[in-house]
């Protein structure tokens, strides 16, 4: 479970993905006002619950260690959904009109991406070791 490499790579993916959350992505002016607007996590229904689904699904795939298939499995849809997510972000990026600015925390989905193929990694790789030992006996 948390012995293995991938648990500390899904654990740290579902700690980017809630911290998207709370934290801004790009921040822009907006023609009809004057004050500064950020964009987060929570900026529509398409983007929070995408971002809710991929944290729990990668918290979910901690604990699912027994049966690999589906730990993998849900690691490639975890890795998709992220995919989906920066196309939602860019989409509701270019909407805005004026410059606007990234975030340093934008660079979380960046990590997120890399923590789930490394995960995904980390799984196969078990995967393949269990098949090896059990040709051997």
């Amino acid at each position: 479970m948390i012995q293995r490499l991938q648990s500390v790579w899904l654990l740290l993916a579902a700690a980017c993905a809630f911290a998207t959350l709370k934290f801004p992505v790009y921040s822009v002016v907006r023609a009809n006002e004057s004050s500064l607007h950020s964009l987060n996590g929570t900026e529509n229904l398409y983007i929070i619950s995408t971002t809710l689904a991929v944290g729990i699904i990668a918290l979910i795939n901690i604990f699912i260690y027994q049966n690999r298939k589906l730990q993998l499995r849900l690691a490639i849809l975890g890795i998709l959904l992220e995919c989906l997510l920066v196309f939602l972000y860019y989409r509701e990026i270019s909407s805005y009109i004026g410059p606007g600015t990234f975030a340093l925390s934008s660079v979380l989905h960046i990590a997120i991406l890399l923590f789930l193929v490394l995960a995904a990694r980390g799984i196969s790789n078990d995967e393949k070791l269990i098949k090896d030992s059990n040709r051997l006996r």
